[in-house]
């Protein structure tokens, strides 16, 4: 593969996860969701703590192909490291603008989120990957994975111990506690699932990615990058599954064996869609995806916002205050719906009309990089 060439599974596999999370954010009323739908309580997982992690994978996908170009052209470090810090504080920014959203409260802002924590991924994953050898970026790989491990095991808590993993009394939720006091997930204030201590294992996961761009990038044949990216995904999930039985499985923490695990089914579906896609040139119903996946960033944002005004736009009614939200509910999916499946459509309403949005910036050749 040439540094130039683009990859379409990789903008189909971009668009599918931010289309996929769109899905599962949005959901007509979130006392009626179906549970793949909805994240694991606590440890385990379902199918919707897949889609942050693929997001991250696909971002250290995008470094390796990206900068290397850039390299091969000669570009300065200097202005690698001037593209990484703008993109990150850009990213970071949007992250915290979506936080505070809008009434801006700085003294109670959320500082962690879905955005945030992509910035710094971004950030670590970018410097690693210019300044050191496939070979020091797979050590950081591995040990940011063991570090996180070392820390949750063995690193008592007060009033807690050591190697507790329970919700909210953990290694990962103290130092929160410390470092980000009054500025955490309102669901929690105590805890927060986008936390300092388990970005370390998310970093990890977008350097999975990055190894993963190596490959994609190397002389072997698209076939034989197929089947080891299948052979090494394998690995990584059976990995995983193994390390659950010491360390669990578990989004909220991003635990290290969640790391992998996660990273092994995304080398997976990656594989099969560059199989179907760049190999064998499989193009239908990939364009939604691709449009999807071209402004990714943007959608986000477009929809956070506009999920946010749907609750906070209201009025009173006849059976009191009702949200705009609530009123398209009632119009138009609960007269002919089960509570669950209208929320249900109206999820999948929500992410045809941020489609059509993209498709029409798509169409005017309008794609917001950060």
């Amino acid at each position: 593969m040439e540094n130039n060439q683009r990859l379409l599974s990789l903008d189909f596999f971009r668009g599918f996860a931010i289309a996929a999370m769109i899905l599962v954010n949005n959901p007509g009323s979130w006392a009626h969701v179906y549970p793949p739908l909805l994240h694991s309580e606590w440890h385990g997982w379902t199918p919707t703590d897949l889609i942050f992690p693929f997001f991250l994978f696909i971002v250290g996908v995008s470094i390796s192909l990206a900068f290397s170009g850039m390299q091969d052209r000669g570009v300065p470090k200097q202005d690698l490291y001037k593209k990484i810090i703008r993109r990150t504080l850009i990213i970071f920014a949007l992250g915290m603008f979506l936080s505070g959203f809008p009434f801006f409260d700085l003294s109670t802002i959320r500082i962690p989120g879905v955005l945030q924590r992509i910035a710094v991924c971004y950030l670590f994953a970018s410097i690693i990957f210019i300044n050191g050898s496939i070979k020091t970026q797979f050590t950081w790989t591995v040990g940011l994975l063991l570090v996180y491990w070392a820390a949750m095991e063995w690193v008592p808590v007060p009033d807690v111990g050591a190697g507790s993993y329970a919700k909210g009394e953990n290694f990962s939720a103290w130092l929160d506690s410390i470092l980000l006091p009054g500025h955490m997930w309102s669901q929690t204030l105590s805890w927060d699932p986008e936390g300092v201590f388990s970005t370390l294992p998310a970093i990890s996961t977008t350097l999975f990615g990055v190894l993963t761009g190596h490959l994609l990038l190397s002389q072997k044949t698209a076939m034989e990058k197929t089947v080891l990216l299948l052979i090494c995904g394998i690995v990584a999930i059976v990995t995983g599954m193994v390390w659950n039985h010491w360390l669990p499985i578990n989004k909220s923490l991003w635990t290290s064996s969640y790391a992998v695990f996660m990273s092994g089914i995304s080398m997976v579906m990656l594989a099969v869609a560059y199989y179907l896609i760049d190999i064998k040139g499989w193009r239908k119903g990939v364009k939604p995806f691709q449009v999807y996946g071209m402004n990714a960033i943007t959608v986000f944002v477009l929809t956070g916002i506009v999920g946010r005004l749907l609750y906070l736009i209201k009025w009173q009614s006849e059976d009191g205050l009702i949200t705009l939200k609530g009123w398209l509910m009632e119009v138009l999916f609960l007269p002919w719906l089960s509570p669950i499946n209208a929320s249900l459509a109206y999820a999948v309403c929500f992410v045809f009309i941020s489609y059509l949005a993209m498709h029409w910036l798509y169409k005017k050749g309008i794609f917001l990089k950060v």
